[in-house]
């Protein structure tokens, strides 16, 4: 098996306030988990200084990332974090006066980086040195129609509602690529009228493997398109496999293999969102169904059973966007 990095934050031990996303977490998290003996370290604590946050109460998370070679690339709401792995020696960090929510960040071919700047519904391209290259609006908006150059939206709480909430960058067969939230889809930033139509529930993930996308849904489901065709090809209901009668969780973090298997992330649901308009939470969640922890799973899907599951509470790891790869060992089976 293998060493996992799994990305995410720590939940504060007290709320004073109503429980939302804005003051919950008190600190970004990076776990190394050893997958045969379940042993885990904490790689990275760490939280956002006050210049880039709204308050001294606001959340600091880490949201999805990208592991090339060598390079661990993470985002919080308002940063972009370089590590170099394994010894997560920080390489480099950017903080922009338009970055609000940011949920993904992956370098770019020319070595600039894309960012999925969710607040302001866009794709930013930003040097190394953080200097704005592009604002690229994900509805193919003017980027500043809605928002301001002028305004440092790193000090702005949120800009909720978002019309499209942009969640994941890929590049697939050349072209830049979003996951788009609200509408359901995947579409090319290259070119408008390209677009995946994923349509069963809001996306998150999109990981690009052995000619495929596998994208994942908050639900609990495992979309698979061609990355030929754009169709999508299978949809696996992960809350169907082993006869599961539980709530797995808010679906989000993903790692497919190249043998079939897949690491795939679950958020806790939090007490709040029967509350709101979550309409898949209220569909699946039955009384006295058991609540699963924040917690990682492998699948076999071409068997649909699961094999292995961490709880990362334990760990102090409440909420997670990815799951990576960590260093090489003998007889591993590689990741895409």
């Amino acid at each position: 098996m293998a060493n996992l990095y799994v990305v995410g934050a720590r939940r504060r031990k007290r709320v004073l306030r109503e429980e939302t996303e804005w003051n919950l977490y008190d600190a970004a998290v990076i776990l190394e988990l050893d997958t045969d003996t379940g042993t885990v370290r904490t790689c990275i604590e760490y939280e956002t200084p006050p210049d880039a946050r709204p308050n001294g109460k606001s959340s600091t998370i880490f949201k999805s990332g990208t592991l090339a070679e060598d390079l661990l690339y993470v985002c919080t709401k308002t940063e972009v974090l370089i590590y170099k792995v394994p010894g997560f020696e920080r390489l480099n960090y950017i903080s922009h006066p338009c970055f609000h929510d940011v949920h993904h960040v992956t370098p770019a071919p020319d070595g600039n980086l894309l960012v999925a700047n969710t607040g302001l519904d866009m794709v930013a391209k930003v040097s190394p040195t953080g200097e704005l290259i592009a604002a690229l609006n994900v509805l193919g908006d003017p980027p500043w129609s809605r928002f301001s150059t002028t305004v440092d939206y790193r000090r702005v709480e949120t800009t909720k509602p978002h019309k499209a909430h942009p969640n994941f960058i890929f590049e697939l067969n050349g072209d830049v690529w979003v996951t788009r939230f609200h509408q359901r889809d995947a579409v090319c930033m290259n070119n408008p009228g390209m677009r995946i139509e994923i349509a069963a529930e809001a996306p998150h993930d999109g990981i690009v493997c052995g000619g495929q996308v596998f994208f994942t849904l908050v639900d609990g489901r495992i979309v698979i398109a061609s990355s030929h065709s754009l169709k999508v090809e299978q949809i696996i209901d992960l809350k169907q496999v082993d006869g599961q009668q539980a709530l797995l969780g808010w679906c989000r973090g993903l790692l497919p293999l190249h043998d079939g298997r897949i690491w795939v992330g679950f958020s806790r649901i939090r007490k709040t969102w029967y509350q709101e308009n979550v309409r898949w939470v209220k569909t699946v969640f039955r009384e006295g169904m058991h609540e699963k922890p924040t917690h990682i799973a492998l699948y076999d899907l071409p068997n649909r059973r699961c094999i292995q599951e961490f709880d990362l509470e334990a760990h102090g790891l409440h909420v997670l966007f990815s799951i990576f790869h960590g260093h090489q060992i003998k007889g591993m089976v590689k990741a895409c």
